[in-house]
């Protein structure tokens, strides 16, 4: 089979195969040859996960009050022996991604910059990868680099090292980003789109990301590059897809939804997935949503709409049927499927992970000290969480001696927890565990605000619509905040305090953030204000010497925030 890629494109055609011809003796093959059937294999938002990851999906159960069970999920082996078999039941099948394949990883991938992931994929047999923010984390060279292959340079020689291990291949996929445009070039960075025939009839694939991307990466991950607004640049590409002959065409979007159901329901669904969708030329017909981590099947203005959560936890299943005359998607369903952890594996990923794993457990199994509890990022009603808290201090004990940063205050952001921390049955706490629940290394940066300027950050927190994400804040520093408010006015006048002192607006505080919030990513703009910048050691590195220093440590508890209303 060949490929078509555009974008400023590679073309490609796939062989067809033979039509059946038409009898009036059956009217069966007359039917079957007026069509063609194509399956759709999708995921989205894996993250790096090669083994199962500690996350459970929704799936009905009518035994239980909620109509639901959560079970365990995911695995790249079982996740390939799944996609194998699904390629099985249909000799025209294409599989895609929808973005965030890599970034925010594992350690058993993070510690050799994502190209195990990369290379599971190709053993996966991808065919389209749609580039998502988390794949910009470390910028765009690296992100060329996952692609094209060859070693990191090395930083004190300049030179490719491979590390002693064989060259790194890159991806045998293409990836796609119609909306991310190089500036030097005014190209798009990848092909925006990529075609691939089925017994004659074309499909276009159009990959696309979040327009939000350089406000939730990384500074400096988009530098040198543009993102464009998506239905726009998706609907501008319709017509170049039609005089190709293409009129069956899917969207790869990284970009999505959510809704309160389980993993085939669609119920409540919104969010801005929802508003691209409807806003489509209506030849497209099929959108691959991802980036909010969820799980749906929706149909919104009559267009299939899909997520298959995160993790490698499902892989969505697309029948499509396909038009002979008209080349158009006359029919098209899906469901999402779960990864069983239990499930048959495939044996050529299994290899993969145990060679990676070889290298890594001397990191990963380091016992750093032990806990007392357990640590989650579950939100109570006031916006905090123990794992927030407990990173909110480790931020503040790693800056706060004077030859440190002075920090007197810390706070983080939610979308940097990834997993909960959980102890061994003796309280051992492990390096590997410890990089799942904070895995992006960003570097903490010490910084001075006025107590005015820190009430102004805060209110920053609302500024995103109706999801309220709050940060985390460290041992000592609390604020009372009031949900009937307006924007602007959410935090209550003088409920800032440190170690029960009110905060005065007059006088400086040394406040620590990682480096994705000290650029002012996630609409905290305020952060770019904090003068006397100081880049200190890397959260990470602070959280084990938390940890590590109070063996046995326990865990902070909330109440450091107040919500009325």
């Amino acid at each position: 089979m060949k490929q078509i890629l555009s974008g400023l494109v590679i073309a490609l055609l796939i062989a067809s195969c033979a039509q059946v011809p038409a009898t009036v003796s059956n009217p069966d093959a007359k039917v079957a040859s007026a069509t063609v059937e194509v399956k759709i294999i999708a995921f989205n938002d894996f993250h790096g996960n090669l083994r199962t990851p500690s996350l459970r999906v929704a799936v009905p159960d009518a035994s239980q009050s909620t109509g639901m069970r959560f079970d365990p999920a995911g695995g790249i082996e079982q996740f390939s022996a799944l996609v194998q078999s699904l390629k099985a039941k249909n000799k025209n099948f294409a599989v895609v991604s929808a973005g965030d394949m890599v970034g925010a990883t594992p350690l058993l991938s993070a510690l050799f910059r994502d190209e195990p992931t990369i290379e599971a994929m190709n053993l996966v047999g991808v065919d389209f990868h749609a580039v998502g923010n988390h794949e910009f984390d470390y910028g765009i060279a690296h992100l060329k680099r996952l692609k094209n292959g060859g070693c990191k340079i090395n930083e004190k020689t300049a030179r490719p090292d491979c590390e002693g291990r064989a060259p790194y291949a890159g991806a045998n996929f293409p990836f796609l980003a119609a909306n991310v445009i190089e500036n030097v070039t005014g190209q798009p960075l990848f092909p925006a789109y990529a075609v691939k025939e089925f017994e004659g009839i074309k499909i276009g694939f159009i990959g696309i990301n979040t327009r939000t991307t350089p406000n939730i990466v990384r500074p400096g991950g988009t530098v040198g590059a543009t993102f464009r607004e998506e239905v726009e640049t998706i609907n501008a590409l319709v017509p170049t897809l039609k005089a190709q002959g293409i009129e069956a065409v899917v969207v790869l979007m990284h970009e999505g939804g959510e809704q309160s159901g389980t993993i085939n329901e669609c119920i409540d669904f919104k969010g801005r997935g929802t508003d691209i969708a409807e806003g489509l030329d209506p030849a497209i017909q099929v959108i691959v949503t991802a980036h909010t981590h969820r799980y749906y099947i929706c149909e919104v203005g009559g267009r299939l709409v899909t997520e298959a959560g995160s993790y490698g936890t499902l892989v969505t299943e697309i029948d499509l049927v396909l038009d002979r005359a008209t080349r158009k998607i006359i029919a098209k369903k899906a469901t999402n499927l779960v990864v069983d952890p239990k499930g048959p594996k495939d044996a050529a990923l299994t290899a993969l992970v145990d060679r990676y794993a070889i290298l890594s457990a001397p990191l990963e199994s380091r016992v750093v000290g032990k806990l007392t509890r357990e640590v989650n990022a579950v939100l109570t009603p006031s916006g905090e969480s123990t794992l927030g808290n407990l990173i909110a201090d480790a931020h503040l004990f790693g800056t706060a001696a004077p030859d440190k940063g002075g920090a007197v205050i810390a706070f983080n952001n939610p979308g940097s927890l990834r997993a909960s921390i959980i102890p061994d049955a003796d309280g051992g706490v492990k390096y590997g565990e410890l990089f799942k629940a904070q895995p992006f290394q960003n570097d903490l940066i010490i910084m001075t605000f006025t107590g005015k300027q820190l009430k102004d950050l805060l209110e920053q927190q609302f500024s995103g619509g109706d999801r309220v994400r709050l940060l985390g804040v460290s041992k000592g520093f609390s604020y009372t905040w009031d949900n009937a408010k307006p924007r602007g006015e959410k935090i209550i006048a003088g409920s800032m305090k440190l170690n029960g002192v009110a905060v005065d607006p007059a006088l400086q505080y040394r406040v620590t953030a990682n480096s994705f919030l000290a650029g002012g990513s996630e609409g905290m703009g305020m952060f770019r204000e904090g003068t006397d910048r100081q880049v200190g050691m890397l959260d990470l590195e602070a959280l084990v010497a938390l940890i590590s220093a109070g063996s046995p440590y326990t865990p902070p508890q909330v109440g450091r925030l107040t919500r009325l209303n």
